[in-house]
């Protein structure tokens, strides 16, 4: 019988060559790994720059108060959102694992 919707049509589904590799995102597009990976490194860049500046501070090498204490502020603003994140990923994870097949 002819599917007129295409949705049987196995010869559509790609299969990787390699199946343990990064998932594949349409052109233009950042898959999740990528978009979490670059979400890390962005607030341990914050962190690393927060950490500077407070070093930088006790040191002497700056006086720029407000400029250090936003530097924290933004980096404890990205962590609260990154662990925000890994709590509904987690949160998620276990509503998945409750479902029964």
């Amino acid at each position: 019988m002819i599917d007129p919707t295409g949705i049987n049509d196995v010869s559509k589904i790609a299969i990787p060559a390699n199946p343990t590799s990064q998932p594949i995102a349409p052109a233009g597009e950042k898959n999740f790994y990528e978009v979490m990976l670059n979400s890390l490194d962005e607030v341990n860049r914050l962190q690393t720059e927060a950490d500077q500046g407070v070093q930088d501070l006790y040191s002497g090498k700056t006086d720029d108060v407000a400029s250090v204490f936003t530097a924290v502020n933004k980096a404890g603003v990205a962590f609260d959102l990154l662990m925000e994140m890994r709590n509904k990923l987690i949160d998620a994870y276990r509503d998945i694992q409750q479902i029964r097949v």
